[in-house]
């Protein structure tokens, strides 16, 4: 049930000094800050920021808006956006919980002495800052579950956690397929009656505690690694879901000789939703459960050299802002949801004509913009474009940020 409260409208900023982060707004005020980040805060809390690390045209002041996003605000304020630890250290003394921050939020700029630290309060012209707040009899509604800002906007990568699946070629062999329609239908879609069958070792059963809804699945392509040519996964194309009805079963029939005759029963299943018609052959996997995420953007611990294997979309050569990449490094390299990676687009290798010999040159690998990890998988991830100068292509470097 969503709670409502009544504030005052500019005490808002001090009743509720908002967070950095939040996907997921019911979880939010319940994701972790790591140890490493809360005292890179509290460290920017004692010294600030030196203003050589702020954003060129750093507001003065700004007002957290509906649609903002941490990605953005962080932006707004310091040259690397994903540095969101030190803003928050920027105003750790109001900012106690940095897991909310709501539209109506002020923030004001504070530079001395060569170093920068954020208020939620506005000193006055002739004394020092204060922690009195001046209070309009103003009232209003608001639903605080519902307007914690995200860190980034969620509606683009949220059709990925729900789509688009990577999968080793062992649980792509076993999984269920679609063997048979109603009526010997070609094409399925929502409303329509399939049947379906697993493998010997594990057939599609109506089991008390499974599951009884699958995501439908064609097209398994494998994704290869671009420097060593090793097929690291297949990515599934997602088609749809169905919802299981009954489980495979046998029954024995005797034959016109008078023998007995054990019959097959595949499985029979609804589709639910269909995003592409289905037809025999497409696969289902198990729906997992729903996972409400909040991305907290932040730089590898240690170093991390990778290439982008694919771009999503199989008519896209070159990804751009906000399109989602594949990338060759996966949970057992230590990929993480919210890991930001700069992209280096590879130096040209040319001719030097300037020299007698005609030798062949590679210039230098140049940053082209950075993206973040959102869906880990065993070797690969799927990461969404943050920033980007020029085209993102296959075979594109991925390192640290900095």
């Amino acid at each position: 049930m969503t709670t409502y409260k009544m504030v005052h409208t500019t005490a808002l900023a001090t009743a509720l000094a908002g967070t950095l982060l939040a996907s997921a707004p019911a979880l939010a005020q319940n994701f972790p800050v790591t140890s490493g980040q809360k005292a890179t805060a509290e460290q920017v809390a004692q010294t600030g920021v030196p203003l050589s690390e702020l954003a060129p045209n750093a507001p003065d002041h700004y007002t957290v808006q509906r649609g903002d996003t941490l990605w953005a605000i962080s932006g707004l304020f310091l040259k690397s956006p994903w540095r969101w630890p030190e803003l928050w250290g920027m105003n750790l003394q109001d900012i106690r919980n940095p897991h909310r921050i709501y539209p109506g939020q002020q923030l004001y700029l504070d530079k001395k002495d060569g170093r920068a630290t954020l208020r939620t309060r506005e000193a006055s012209a002739d004394s020092p800052p204060s922690d009195t707040v001046r209070v309009s009899p103003r009232t209003r509604f608001g639903s605080l579950a519902d307007s914690a800002l995200p860190t980034l906007k969620t509606h683009l990568i949220e059709p990925f956690l729900a789509e688009p699946v990577i999968v080793d070629e062992t649980t792509l062999a076993q999984a269920p397929r679609i063997v048979a329609t109603q009526e010997e239908r070609v094409l399925l879609s929502r409303g329509d009656r399939a049947y379906a069958r697993g493998n010997a070792a594990a057939p599609l059963l109506d089991e008390q505690g499974k599951s009884r809804d699958y995501r439908v699945f064609r097209n398994a392509t494998p994704l290869k690694d671009p420097v060593t040519g090793v097929v690291l996964g297949y990515e599934a194309q997602y088609v749809g879901k169905a919802s299981l009805v009954r489980g495979e079963s046998t029954s024995e029939v005797q034959n016109k000789d008078g023998k007995t005759q054990t019959d097959i029963v595949p499985a029979t299943i609804d589709i639910v939703r269909a995003k592409e018609e289905m037809r025999v052959g497409d696969r289902l996997l198990p729906e997992p459960e729903r996972q409400l995420l909040s991305y907290m953007p932040h730089a590898p611990n240690n170093r991390v050299e990778g290439r982008i294997v694919s771009v999503y979309g199989s008519a896209v050569t070159n990804a751009a802002q906000n399109q989602v990449v594949v990338i060759n490094r996966g949970t057992q390299d230590g990929m993480e949801s919210g890991l930001v990676m700069a992209i280096l687009k590879d130096g040209a290798r040319i001719v030097d004509k300037t020299d007698p010999a005609k030798p062949q040159i590679k210039l230098p690998d140049e940053r082209n913009g950075l993206l973040m990890v959102f869906r880990p998988f065993e070797k690969l991830s799927y990461a969404l474009i943050l920033e980007i100068t020029d085209g993102v292509k296959i075979g594109d470097r991925v390192t640290n940020p900095r």
